[in-house]
């Protein structure tokens, strides 16, 4: 409590300083007058009564600085004085502040943005009550190759019933058709388990969700909405709850509202803008049986035990996994070594962005390093010009740690203030600067720039100049011998050896760092010009796909296109009137998974493959991703037939199944004895439908195509299976037209052609596959633009670090070189002297940088396509390239140095 006491009396003091201070100097005034007529009255004369009783009260000044210590807050104080100091030595030279403020502004500004981006996607939590609890359920074939295979409700009842988890819930996103008003629209949805919302932890703000314990096996009648389209399509009605919907021809009743605020997880924005959630237990109609054998390829999330660790976690999930595996060992043979696997749910939404932005977070901040350190040689190239300021003030009695706090305060303002003006840069260009960032980023509506990231900046801004100011600091108040630096600074000397070393050792760790920039830039260039130029296997130019949605209801019964001929019909109409529209050449259809690069994982369908002869049903078959298209669509993207036939349009529902495969799938699964490969064609498989039903009839393969790369531009080695739609019915749709049309006007047309034929279907997302293309490469576009981007800063900001300090070379050596010009040297060797010095510091830091561009490089090797992070050309390229900038930069100087007139420089000296 006395410690406290002492602490508050002084910040009083401190706060009303000169109101304390005026008080003592009223009170040693008052005892000054006392004891001068106390010596007036001993007899003294008044000069001596008064030099008497000054000299026994003591030095003034010193009694008020004692006092101070004691009863104020010294080191606020001198904080303060050091600031108003600082700020004054500011003012005098405006051009140098501004300057140094704009290269940390420039520093700074690109680190909180790129930060910014990073707290919203890595670093924020999930915005959902302790987020840590939540994990993404997978499980996977290891021996067969399969991976994210999906839970049975068996499985799905083991995990709720094995006390790891509180609630677990299978989750598949898709749409829905909500119809009964003026236009049909599709919708958003997500199918989950009752309990969804319990492992979420969040609630409705009007109504309720679902009972996380429903044991009802099929849907549950009751829906919940989001609050964008509770606004969107209901205007807001307080009345929502118990309205009903109708939802691809079936009847639900609203039961709850989303909080406004609520985005639910996924992958991509569309999940995370999910409008609709039906629950269902996913045992009765429409789903199969439950049979352990039957695997949904949903995403299953769950909440861990309270106290938890993931790892603990997959620990007791590991032998839950071997005692079902002894217990049911049919259905988990050995060969197939199936596993479950648990991951933290926000990294699994971050997916393979995280090492991207990581490049960047770590690309910037070689940016700020290379301003910080321009800094740090302006601030030394100041220091040169102060240095008989601080001979002076050391002279007078001024200690070296009161100069080198003094001095570090100033550069910690600099630092303070480029940062501040960083980030009010980035406040004011927030929302020009969100539109330059891809759209598939996860989380990108929380990126933000709150507090959180303005700390970030003053953080950074106080760090860097603490480290960057002190070096400068240290050696402009190291001074050993006053007499000489007085004389040595007299004569216009501009620095000191130490101070010269440091500055070449400040220019070879930009040029360094820059190299390591330019070769990241270098390589991404490459592997995204690559990866641009590869030829996809399908021709995207001028198609427009066109999405629709077939009613899905949940009676199959009422479903008026449950069966192919049934959906025939409408297919076969529908490409018959596109095929009249004005432009068109060619129209195909096909289910949404078969758009190239323009499908969700979640529309991805992967089935098993039951080979004739080599699988039988009891074993785990390997799994192969499927396709429905129709007979036109191979023709229409061009895609090479390599050996036997396409479909045709009297394959129908009746006569016997055919499949196409692609290169990848026939070189898997039937790779033949001698490694040349086994003609595919005429084999028979065997596949299971989407929820686990097997078609009763052999599917024989008649034709292989050519490898497409419609899941990724970087992988052309995807198996694939395509199947034809007038056999096998898909419930999303999407419509392909070739031709000279308009891809913002083909959308009405299209529709007015699809609700012709039934205008309960909605049309939307009509989308050109060039544009397609283009954005798939958004994320490694956006990466490799904002590398090169900060490479160009850093190159730009090396070549005026190099410039500076052959300047000051040159200024600090003019006397050396009058004297060498008087007595007869060539002006040309001159300007080579002076390029060799800065050839020097280039070949120095570009020998640093290398060591450091072959690590970088290897660090992101993940990040290439089609070329090697240690690239030959790219390293001696970009090598060369620093070089030349080197010499650019340091020929002005050398031109400067070999003009220079000796007579007029020695008069000066």
């Amino acid at each position: 409590m006395k410690f406290f006491r002492r602490f508050f009396i002084r910040l009083s003091n401190f706060a009303t300083g000169r109101r304390a201070d005026q008080r003592l100097r009223e009170e040693m005034a008052e005892h000054l007058a006392l004891q001068t007529e106390e010596n007036l009255r001993a007899g003294m004369s008044p000069a001596e009564a008064r030099r008497q009783a000054a000299l026994k009260l003591g030095a003034a000044q010193a009694i008020r600085e004692q006092h101070n210590a004691e009863q104020g807050l010294p080191l606020a104080e001198n904080f303060l004085l050091d600031i108003r100091y600082a700020f004054r030595m500011l003012h005098r030279s405006p051009g140098f502040a501004l300057i140094v403020i704009a290269t940390i502004a420039l520093g700074v500004g690109a680190t909180t943005a790129i930060y910014s981006v990073i707290d919203a996607t890595l670093l924020h939590p999930l915005p959902y009550p302790h987020p840590s609890e939540l994990v993404r359920v997978e499980a996977n074939l290891p021996g067969v190759g399969a991976h994210d295979i999906g839970l049975s409700i068996p499985e799905l009842r083991d995990l709720q019933n094995s006390g790891i988890f509180q609630y677990a819930s299978l989750s598949f996103y898709g749409t829905n058709n909500l119809t009964g008003s003026t236009q049909p629209t599709s919708i958003s949805s997500k199918s989950v388990s009752p309990s969804y919302f319990a492992v979420l932890g969040v609630d409705a703000q009007l109504g309720r969700t679902w009972d996380p314990h429903d044991a009802t096996p099929g849907f549950i009648p009751d829906v919940v909405i989001s609050d964008g389209l509770w606004k969107r399509a209901f205007g807001a009605d307080p009345h929502i709850l118990g309205k009903g919907l109708r939802l691809d021809n079936d009847v639900y009743h609203v039961v709850g509202v989303m909080p406004a605020g609520f985005r639910d997880q996924g992958r991509t924005s569309d999940e995370r803008s999910t409008d609709l959630w039906a629950a269902a237990g996913f045992s009765g109609d429409p789903a199969p049986p439950p049979m352990r054998s039957t695997r949904f390829p949903f995403e299953t999330i769950a909440r861990l035990q309270p106290g938890l660790s993931p790892e603990a976690a997959q620990g007791r999930l590991d032998a839950l996994v071997a005692s079902l595996r002894k217990q049911y060992p049919a259905d988990y043979p050995p060969q197939a070594a199936w596993t479950i696997h648990i991951t933290p749910l926000a990294e699994t939404l971050v997916g393979n962005v995280r090492q991207s932005l990581i490049l960047l977070f770590g690309a910037v901040g070689l940016v700020l390093l290379i301003s910080c350190v321009n800094v740090a040689n302006l601030l030394l190239a100041r220091a040169s010009a102060r240095g008989r300021e601080m001979s002076v003030r050391q002279a007078l009695g001024a200690a070296r740690m009161r100069l080198i706090r003094q001095l570090l305060t100033e550069s910690m303002l600099l630092f303070v203030l480029g940062g501040i003006t960083g980030f009010g840069v980035l406040f004011c260009a927030r929302k020009f600067l969100l539109q330059f960032i891809p759209e598939s980023l996860p989380r990108l509506n929380d990126i933000s720039v709150s507090w959180g990231v303005l700390a970030f900046a003053i953080v950074v801004s106080v760090a860097a100049g603490t480290i960057f100011g002190l070096a400068p600091a240290w050696l402009t108040s190291r001074l050993n011998n006053l007499t000489a630096t007085l004389r040595q600074e007299g004569r216009g000397s501009n620095g000191s050896r130490q101070r010269s070393r440091l500055r070449h050792l400040l220019v070879i760790g930009e040029l360094a760092l820059s190299l390591v920039l330019m070769v990241a830039a270098g390589l991404l260039l490459r592997s995204f010009w690559d990866l641009f130029k590869v030829r996809p296997g399908f021709n995207p130019t001028r198609v427009v796909a066109i999405e629709t949605s077939l009613p899905n209801p949940n009676d199959p019964n009422t479903d008026i296109y449950h069966t192919a001929t049934q959906e025939a019909v409408l297919l076969r109409e529908v490409l018959r009137r596109n095929r009249t529209i004005p432009g068109v050449e060619e129209t195909a259809v096909s289910d949404r998974a078969a758009i190239p690069l323009g499908h969700s994982q979640g529309d991805r369908r992967a089935a098993p493959l039951f080979r004739e002869g080599q699988e039988v049903q009891s074993s785990q078959p390997p799994v192969i991703d499927t396709l429905t298209v129709s007979p036109e669509y191979f023709h229409l993207l061009g895609m090479t037939l390599l050996r036997g036939r396409l479909f045709a349009d009297q394959d129908v529902e009746d006569t016997p199944l055919i499949a196409v495969i692609n290169q990848a799938a026939a070189r898997m699964y039937w790779p033949g004895k001698d490694g040349k490969g086994e003609d595919p064609v005429g084999k028979r498989v065997h596949l299971l439908g989407r929820l686990g039903r097997a078609r009763p009839e052999w599917t024989t393969i008649v034709g292989v195509i050519a490898d497409a790369r419609t899941e990724s531009l970087a992988d052309a080695g995807t198996p694939q299976i395509y199947l034809d739609i007038y056999q096998r019915p898909a419930k999303f749709l999407a419509f392909y037209v070739r031709g000279q049309v308009d891809p913002a006007a083909i959308s009405a047309q299209v529709r007015t052609q699809i609700q012709s034929v039934d205008a309960e279907l909605p049309v939307f997302r009509a989308e050109a596959l060039d544009d397609i293309l283009s954005s798939s490469l958004s994320v490694r576009r956006f990466s490799m633009e904002m590398v090169a981007l900060f490479a160009a800063t850093a190159l730009l900001l090396a070549a005026l670090g190099i410039y500076g300090t052959i300047s000051y070379l040159v200024n600090e050596q003019s006397r050396e070189i009058a004297i060498r010009l008087a007595l007869g040297a060539q002006r040309r060797n001159i300007l080579k002297m002076v390029l060799r010095q800065g050839l020097t510091l280039a070949a120095a830091g570009a020998g640093v940088g290398l060591v450091g561009a072959l690590i970088v490089s290897r660090l992101m090797s993940g990040l290439l396509y089609g070329v090697s992070p240690y690239d030959l050309s790219t390293f001696a390229g970009v090598t060369l390239v620093l070089t030349a900038v080197a010499i650019a930069a340091g020929y002005i100087p050398a031109l400067r140095a070999m003009r220079l007139d000796p007579i007029t420089t020695l008069h000066a000296e």
